[in-house]
Parts: C-alpha cells; sequence; structure tokens
C-alpha cells in the first residue's frame, strides 16, 4: 500500500512565518518604555506573525509575567468580577492566542559570553524553565534580572546537550555576529570552533547574513560541502528585537518582526517546528521577504554551483540515459551525507532555468525506480518555481 498520510501532510503544508529571537520588558536591555505584554502580542499579529518566541536574556520572568495576567484576569471571569476594561484585556489576550502560537524560551550567556536560544513547547511550565537555567549555572538570585551578565556559568557544548536534553529547539543566537559561536576572527581553537558550530544538539544558526550575496556568507560556509565542517546548518534569521517598534534613528535596532524566517510546516505547532530544524530538507525554511518575490532556492543554489552537497540536471527523461544519471547521484548522496539534487536546471548561468515539461509524469517516474534501489532509501521530492519554470 502507499504512504498516502505523507502525501497528504505533505500537501497540507503552508508557509509560515516566524520570529524566534524576541525580547520583552522582562530583558535587561529593553530599549521601549511604556509597552506591555499585550502590546508586544498585538505587535506580533500585526506583522503577520504567525510563530514567536519569548527569549529574554537568561530569564523566563517575561514568559511568567505574561502568563499570570491572563490568569489572573481569568480568575476574575470565573469569579464573575472582571471590570469592562479587564473584559476587553482578556478577549484580545484569547483572540491573538489563537492567531499566534507563543513559544517560551530564553537566550542563554555561555562560558566566553557565547549567547544560545532555548525554545520550548507552550505547555512548558516556568518551573521547568527555571530548573534548567539553574542547571546551567545561572544563579537563583539572577533569575529575574534578565541580564546578558549572570557571571561564570556553563560551556557551550554542556549547554547545547542540557537544552536538547531537556526538549529545546537549540539555536546559536546572531551566529556571525557578536557573541556568537560562528563570528569571524574570534581568537580560539579551530577544533573548538567546529564543535561548537557542528554539535548534534544545536539544530540550527541564527544569523545576520542570510540574504547577503556575498560568496562568504555564513549559510554558504556551512553548506555541508567543507571536509572540516561536514554537518549542513539550518540558518535562518530573526529580529532579536528589544523593542516593538524599529528604531527610527538606527536601522539595526529592530522592532518585532523586523526579520523574520519562513517556515514550511504541516500544522502550526511546536513539534512540526523543531522536527524541520531536526530533519535535512533545507528547502523547508527561507527568509521572509514582505515587499519582494518569494526567496529563490533554485537560483540560490546555481549561484553556489555544484559541489558535494549538490548537482544539477537537465532533464531526467530516459532517452539518453538522463534518469540513470540522476539515480545514480541519488545514491551518492545517499551513501554520504546526503545532498539536493536539481532536474531541470544547469548551475551557474543566468538565464532562466529550462523546468521540467511534464513534473508529474517525472515525479513518478523518479519515484518508481528509486524504489528499486536496495536497501531501501528515503528521498523527499519536492516541485520549486525559479524565474517562471
Amino acid at each position: 500500500m502507499p504512504d498516502t498520510t505523507h502525501d497528504r501532510n505533505h500537501r497540507n503544508r503552508q508557509w509560515r512565518r516566524a520570529d524566534l529571537h524576541l525580547h520583552t520588558p522582562a530583558s535587561a536591555d529593553w530599549l521601549e518604555p511604556g509597552v506591555d505584554y499585550l502590546d508586544w502580542l498585538q505587535k506580533a499579529e500585526a506583522r503577520g506573525l504567525d510563530i514567536v518566541a519569548i527569549t529574554d536574556h537568561n530569564t523566563v520572568a517575561g514568559v511568567r509575567q505574561l502568563r499570570e495576567e491572563v490568569e489572573d484576569l481569568t480568575k476574575l471571569e470565573r469569579l464573575q468580577r472582571l471590570r469592562a476594561d479587564e473584559r476587553k484585556r482578556l478577549d484580545e489576550y484569547l483572540r491573538i492566542g489563537d492567531r499566534v502560537l507563543v513559544l517560551p524560551g530564553f537566550e542563554f550567556t555561555a562560558t566566553l559570553g557565547f549567547h544560545i536560544l532555548a525554545i520550548f513547547p507552550p505547555e512548558t511550565s516556568v518551573r521547568e524553565l527555571e530548573f534548567l537555567l539553574m542547571k546551567l549555572n545561572v544563579p537563583a538570585y539572577k533569575l529575574d534580572e534578565g541580564s546578558t551578565e549572570v557571571g561564570p556559568t556553563t560551556d557551550v557544548l554542556t549547554a547545547y546537550r542540557l537544552m536538547n536534553e531537556a526538549g529545546a529547539l537549540v539555536i546559536a543566537a546572531h551566529a556571525n555576529s557578536s557573541h556568537g559561536v560562528a563570528l569571524h576572527g574570534l581568537n580560539f581553537g579551530g577544533q573548538t570552533k567546529i564543535a561548537y558550530t557542528q554539535d548534534t544538539n544545536l539544530h540550527a544558526l541564527e544569523v545576520t547574513d542570510l540574504e547577503s550575496r556575498s560568496p562568504r556568507t555564513t549559510a554558504r560556509f556551512y553548506n555541508g560541502s567543507k571536509p572540516e565542517y561536514p554537518r549542513r546548518m539550518h540558518c535562518i534569521q530573526a529580529s532579536d528585537a528589544h523593542r516593538i517598534n524599529r528604531d527610527p534613528r538606527d536601522k539595526d535596532r529592530l522592532g518585532v518582526g523586523d526579520r523574520v524566517t519562513e517556515v514550511l510546516l504541516d500544522s502550526v505547532d511546536f513539534a512540526s517546528l523543531r522536527a524541520v530544524f531536526l530533519g535535512n530538507d533545507f528547502a523547508r525554511t527561507r527568509p521572509y521577504r514582505p515587499t519582494k518575490a518569494p526567496f529563490d532556492y533554485v537560483r540560490a543554489a546555481r549561484d553556489q554551483g555544484q559541489n558535494i552537497v549538490q548537482s544539477f540536471h537537465e532533464s531526467a527523461t530516459r532517452e539518453g540515459g538522463r534518469l540513470h544519471r540522476v539515480l545514480c547521484d541519488v545514491v551518492a548522496f545517499a551513501n554520504t551525507n546526503g545532498g539536493t539534487i536539481f532536474v531541470g536546471a544547469t548551475p551557474g548561468s543566468r538565464l532562466p532555468p529550462t523546468g521540467v515539461e511534464n513534473p508529474e509524469e517525472a515525479i513518478q517516474a523518479l519515484k518508481t525506480d528509486i524504489r528499486k534501489v536496495t536497501p531501501p532509501i528515503d528521498v523527499a521530492i519536492d516541485l520549486e518555481e525559479s524565474e517562471g519554470r
């Protein structure tokens, strides 16, 4: 019997907007006074976000304060003691809660000052999160300060492991920038830098150069093509907002939803989000461009060219052995670290791709022949549009 569940889930996938690095007034370096948590949520909704993460510095006080206000209002409702203004606030909290998935988390300062995001399911309790922060050696008396400086804590690799074991989505914060594990010019050993960016308990790198056209972007460096960095890393972008509105005097001080990642999800929940970053389908995240055309993965790949993690074929027809050559690449990638094969496109050229004339037939032919490979291998086949082809 064919696996119809996988095909049905694939059809239900939608691009969802996520901003996974956001501060609240609970961070000591919050920059916009007079803002409360409902203002914060309303801004997230206004920016069209589907998923947000609260990631204050070494604290979950913001998570606690938001939850406590909703709980207090709910209790007053149950006791029939809500004032009109309180009823309005509660209704707003509940309405936005149905539209935006709010994930609890924190931005941890590890030994040597490196920043790591840990993001958790929405049902995770404040007590669980604070227990983890104390396991990471954040002093109990500093848990409510929201400061980036909390004294000697835990090393990066131990932090990755403890966060992952606790069920977190683990992301290296602004990895290519200050306090980032992949910052160029850091004066520590190469083996350490490899470990900090290749550890299996780390799920993604948050970077600030995701849309740069430079050949030296972080995502291109960690694309799995370098022998010393064989693990390809998911790279995302986020606002790292310390205010809800962008500072009009400083364009680099972003607000909520100013730098967003789109994620192709089966459903809007933490499990689906985490599964994307634990998986090897790198076409399921892309930078969100509110006023531009969607990010073109095929064009970006063609610009990078052929390497040990991606190959190109003009077609996959049986004539001339073209389909066989595609299958040879499938098997080759399956025997190494995996990779992506683009059919209907050639590398390097600035001309539009040739495209695939009958994509459904081509996909079926590929599936039929891939099933003949022994032992069986798991191959995801996606239909992508590039430059109208």
